[in-house]
C-alpha cells in the first residue's frame, strides 16, 4: 500500500524533536513569515530563477555569502536571484520549516515569476531540503546537496549491512518515534525507485563525518550527480563542491 506522505507530515516532525533536542537545549526563537537574506542577480535578463540557501546546524544564513556561495552564482553570470532564509534549529524544533518555507519562500517566489526554483542546504540544511521535496516536489526543479545530515549511526549502519537502500527492508515502525526510519523509507520508495522528478545532486568530501550515510545515498543517485572530493565536514571543503557543482550542466539544465 502506497504511503501518504504528506498525511505523515506532522508525525516526521514530531520524531525531528527528539533530534533537536539533542542538539540544544533550549528553543531558538523563530518568525512568522521566516526572515530571509534576498541577493538578486546583478544583470537582469528577464530569466530569472531562484536558489534557496539551507544552512547547517552551526552556521547562519549569512555564510552563505561570507563564504562565496553568492559570489560564485554572479560570477559564472546564472540567470538567479538567492535567498538565505535564517532557518535555524528552532525551526526543526517547532516543526514549522517546511511550512513557513511554502508560505513565506517558495510561494511568494512563484507568485513574482521565479522559474526554476532550486534548494541548496549544507549539513542540517541538507536535510531540510529533502523534507521539502518530500512534502513539495512539484515546487522545486532540484536539490544540491553539501555533506548532508541524513540520520545517526544506528539507521545507517542497518542499511549498509542490507548491503544497499533496496535490499534494506525498513519494517514496521512508528512514526512519530523514527524519523531516521521513515526518512530512508521515503528514499527507497521514491528517490531510488525513481519517482522524484526533480534531480538530486550530492556532494561530499572523503573524510566527512557522515560519509556512511553520504555513500549510502550515492547508490540511488546517477553517477553524475555525485562528486567526493578529498575533504571532511568543514567550510572548505563545503565551499570547493559548491563550484565544482556550480561547473557541472545542472543549473543550465532546468529551465521551465
Amino acid at each position: 500500500m502506497k504511503t501518504d506522505h504528506r498525511h505523515l507530515s506532522g508525525q516526521f516532525w514530531a520524531g525531528c524533536l527528539g533530534l533537536a533536542l539533542l542538539f540544544s537545549s533550549c528553543a531558538l526563537p523563530t518568525n512568522a513569515p521566516l526572515k530571509s537574506l534576498f541577493y538578486p542577480r546583478p544583470l537582469d535578463d528577464g530569466s530569472r530563477g531562484l536558489i534557496v540557501f539551507l544552512q547547517g546546524r552551526g552556521g547562519s544564513n549569512t555564510d552563505f555569502a561570507a563564504n562565496g556561495f553568492v559570489e560564485a552564482i554572479n560570477r559564472r553570470r546564472l540567470p538567479f536571484d538567492m535567498m538565505a532564509p535564517d532557518a535555524h534549529m528552532g525551526y526543526y524544533m517547532g516543526e514549522t520549516l517546511v511550512p513557513r518555507l511554502k508560505h513565506d519562500i517558495i510561494e511568494p517566489a512563484k507568485i513574482s515569476g521565479h522559474r526554476p526554483i532550486w534548494l541548496a542546504g549544507v549539513s542540517m540544511g541538507g536535510l531540510g531540503a529533502l523534507m521539502y521535496l518530500r512534502e513539495y516536489p512539484e515546487d522545486i526543479a532540484g536539490v544540491c546537496l553539501i555533506s548532508p545530515f541524513l540520520g545517526y549511526s544506528g539507521i545507517i549502519a542497518e542499511i549498509s549491512a542490507a548491503g544497499s537502500l533496496a535490499a534494506w527492508d525498513p519494517g514496521q515502525f512508528d512514526p512519530k518515534k523514527d524519523w531516521e526510519r521513515m526518512l530512508w523509507a521515503w528514499l527507497k520508495e521514491t528517490v531510488a525507485a525513481g519517482k522524484i522528478r526533480a534531480p538530486i545532486y550530492l556532494g561530499y568530501g572523503d573524510k566527512d563525518s557522515f560519509l556512511p550515510a553520504h555513500q549510502l545515498l550515492a547508490q540511488i543517485l546517477p553517477a553524475d550527480h555525485v562528486r567526493r572530493i578529498p575533504g571532511g565536514h568543514d567550510p572548505e571543503t563545503m565551499v570547493q563542491l559548491w563550484n565544482l557543482f556550480l561547473d557541472g550542466p545542472a543549473l543550465q539544465n532546468t529551465g521551465r
